[in-house]
């Protein structure tokens, strides 16, 4: 496939039709682009007719439709001639028959709903969580969501402690949760007793799932969304999961499936960067070796999963509920929330988690090592325990292979070289006792 094709604001198109005005709507409340008229899918040059034609009426019809400007040249190539539109991203929105359309990806998408709604106070510069709410005062919020701001943001030092000992109006004034005389809906997310009053779905909901269509009980969690995040975190904690149990010597250990930390960072991810449009709670599935966090919303524009993989900017889709979440101690503003889920999960030997989009919504995939998980990894059921040990310890040996499951030392042998040639272990050492095979990514 040719790189062109691959950029996100580029179109090849054979001839020209009236629909590609809406792909000029789109381009324009974007990120801008061109459109090629006289290649084909391959980004060959086939030639168009009446290109004079279009050549002068094209300009004039997208400004009387658009209200905008392009640029339309023709170029030439191995005696054949096509057309280059070249489209500018513009600072407010454009429609086209009064529909709005928007380049998103390598699709154009028509806005409608919460999310045309989202896109026009973009361009306004201003961001779901930053439109005022009439009839809020500070005297309507929590006072105990506002005392706890207080002692994690004291904790955290991100706060000048004189700014914490003012009124909660000044205190909200400080956090940018106030425009005019309103509260922001930040501030009402953040602080409100029963946010679901101005604020549809915006709570959390907790189950946990046999199977897929087997729900055997859940929760749900209301109130401020900073009460939100403790309630929902101990409820995972103390009815969700099982602790595992381990000795070190005469002293007995429970540990968590999951780390704490990055059950909390995937928590507060899916409610800072939720798109509370849409109505619709942060859902936590929970299964016997598995967790997931679904929210409603997307990946800023020409991100892909893989930008979360790596050190990123920070691009939350609401600052303002971000801002106070950071200010508390909460979250940092650097990015690092998906990479600290990443490293948190490693140090215990937890396969990574894995960040996906389903169902108009981002999901955070956490999962054991476990006899199904490296059966669905297409791992020989004699093999798995091998597995199974290398991933709660972190390492394996030959001889505890021979000793765990009771084989001779080529068969241990045979096994361990198998997994490491599989892409499941790596070795370390070149002979003897000082062999040790740890899991790939452990």
């Amino acid at each position: 496939m040719s790189t062109a094709r691959e950029q996100q604001n580029i179109e090849w198109k054979e001839s020209w039709r009236e629909e590609y005005f809406k792909w000029i709507c789109g381009f324009a409340n974007a990120q801008g682009g061109r459109i090629y008229l006289g290649k084909n899918d391959n980004g060959q040059v086939v030639g168009l007719p009446n290109i004079r034609k279009l050549l002068e009426d094209l300009p004039n019809q997208v400004r009387d439709l658009l209200g905008i400007l392009v640029e339309v040249n023709r170029h030439e190539e191995g005696g054949l001639e096509y057309l280059e539109i070249v489209v500018e991203p513009y600072p407010y929105p454009i429609s086209y028959r009064g529909q709005y359309h928007y380049r998103s990806g390598s699709t154009k998408q028509e806005l409608k709903g919460p999310a045309l709604s989202a896109f026009l106070l973009r361009k306004q510069g201003k961001r779901w969580d930053g439109v005022p709410v009439p009839g809020v005062t500070a005297a309507d919020l929590s006072a105990e969501a506002l005392d706890l701001f207080r002692q994690r943001a004291a904790k955290s030092g991100r706060v000048d402690e004189q700014v914490l000992h003012d009124s909660n109006a000044a205190l909200l004034d400080n956090l940018n949760l106030v425009d005019g005389d309103y509260l922001k809906r930040a501030a009402v997310l953040l602080f409100h007793p029963t946010p679901e009053k101005f604020i549809t779905g915006a709570y959390v909901k907790i189950g946990f799932f046999a199977t897929d269509d087997d729900l055997r009980y859940q929760d749900e969690v209301h109130g401020p969304l900073l009460l939100q995040v403790e309630r929902t975190l101990n409820l995972l904690q103390t009815k969700y999961t099982k602790a595992q149990v381990r000795y070190e010597g005469a002293s007995r250990l429970e540990e968590p499936p999951f780390p704490a930390a990055a059950l909390r960072e995937a928590l507060l991810n899916a409610l800072a960067h939720k798109d509370y449009s849409g109505g619709t709670p942060v859902q936590i599935s929970v299964y016997e070796h598995q967790l997931q966090f679904w929210n409603e919303g997307h990946l800023p524009d020409t991100w892909t999963v893989d930008n979360l993989l790596r050190k990123h900017p920070s691009k939350p889709f609401n600052p303002d509920v971000a801002n106070t979440l950071f200010r508390a101690g909460y979250i940092e503003s650097w990015g690092r929330g998906t990479l600290k889920i990443l490293n948190e999960c490693r140090a215990v030997h937890l396969p990574a988690p894995r960040f996906y989009f389903e169902a108009s919504g981002f999901v955070v995939a956490f999962t054991e090592y476990s006899p199904a998980y490296w059966q669905q990894q297409g791992v020989r059921a004699d093999l798995v325990p091998v597995l199974l040990y290398a991933g709660q310890h972190g390492s394996i040996t030959n001889t505890v292979v021979q000793q765990q499951l009771g084989v001779s030392k080529p068969t241990a042998t045979r096994y361990l070289g198998e997994l490491e040639k599989g892409g499941y272990l790596q070795k370390t050492g070149t002979r003897g006792a000082g062999t040790v095979y740890r899991l790939i990514g452990s």
